[in-house]
């Protein structure tokens, strides 16, 4: 039963940066961008094809998150050609179309850039061998776990003073009261696709350590990356609460735990790999639909 524990706090701490970029782009800005599909691959596959090249696996990291930056650049670029001018913010159309048109031609931006659907690592150094030879330690369960716990904390709090300066400020503005900030002479097309090239770099984050973590990308890897953001964003929020925005993100964390151990659960108790999908989509039903419960069951 350890070993549930383990892997389910593993992957939910892995894939806790994913959650982050789903919360900053439908929570924050107010967009639901489905380039998250395509951008934990490409993180996944930039990150794969520079260790390759022999480079070390601290700048294949980076460069897969700039990557990913990248990518939501040109999400949020094109959904500012495809609202051809209209400043409706409530207007979801050129949003999901502009996510969508990324994230498919990243699939194959993605079997470009490794030349093959998938790209073995095994053998190869990764960031967490490196930092298991400079601990001393091996980087395997709890001290896995602990040295992902203390990188999501660095991050976490990065990203919360972030959301405080000016800029991020302007950001929660733009998914709260755009028009109102447009009034105040803030640009929010730029602050609009800043925040999209941001979440995306924690979106490919998360798929340059789940590759080297598991020793392998995959072309296929991003897909159904949307809906587990979503069910660890809802999750968290259901189960911790939204008490302000630096709380909210520790529940965003916590949703990804909590996920990831419900599927560990799940395996575990026989349910087939190949269900897991329609799981994921029963839990976000389940999580949306709690609050509504929990309302109905105070009144009674």
């Amino acid at each position: 039963m350890e070993t549930v524990f383990t892997s389910a706090f593993e992957q939910g701490l892995l894939y806790c940066f994913m959650i982050l970029g789903v919360f900053m782009t439908f929570r924050i800005l107010d967009f639901p961008d489905l380039t998250v599909d395509g951008s934990l691959a490409l993180g996944a596959a930039v990150t794969a094809i520079v260790i390759t090249k022999g480079y070390s696996p601290w700048l294949a990291t980076v460069a897969g998150v700039g990557a990913g930056m990248l990518a939501g650049l040109v999400t949020g670029s094109l959904h500012l050609l495809l609202k051809s001018g209209h400043s409706d913010s409530t207007n979801y159309g050129p949003k999901l179309l502009a996510g969508i048109l990324v994230m498919t031609a990243l699939y194959t931006m993605n079997l470009r850039i490794m030349g093959r659907s998938n790209i073995p690592l095994l053998g190869k150094d990764n960031v967490f061998d490196q930092t298991g030879s400079w601990l001393s330690v091996k980087m395997t369960g709890w001290w896995l776990v602990l040295s992902l716990f203390m990188f999501m904390l660095v991050v976490k709090y990065i990203l919360d003073w972030f959301l405080h300066t000016e800029l991020g400020l302007a950001m929660q503005a733009t998914g709260d009261n755009e028009q109102m900030l447009r009034s105040l002479g803030v640009n929010t097309n730029v602050v609009r696709v800043i925040g999209l090239g941001l979440a995306n770099g924690f979106v490919a984050l998360s798929g340059s350590l789940v590759a080297q973590y598991q020793g392998f990308a995959d072309v296929g890897m991003g897909i159904g990356t949307i809906v587990a953001g979503l069910a660890g964003v809802i999750i968290g929020e259901v189960l911790f609460g939204t008490r302000n925005i630096s709380w909210v993100l520790f529940s965003a964390v916590g949703g990804s735990i909590v996920y990831r151990l419900l599927i560990s659960v799940s395996l575990r108790l026989g349910i087939a790999p190949t269900d897991l999908k329609l799981l994921t989509a029963a839990l976000v039903v389940v999580a949306l639909s709690m609050p509504a419960v929990r309302r109905k069951v105070i009144r009674l």
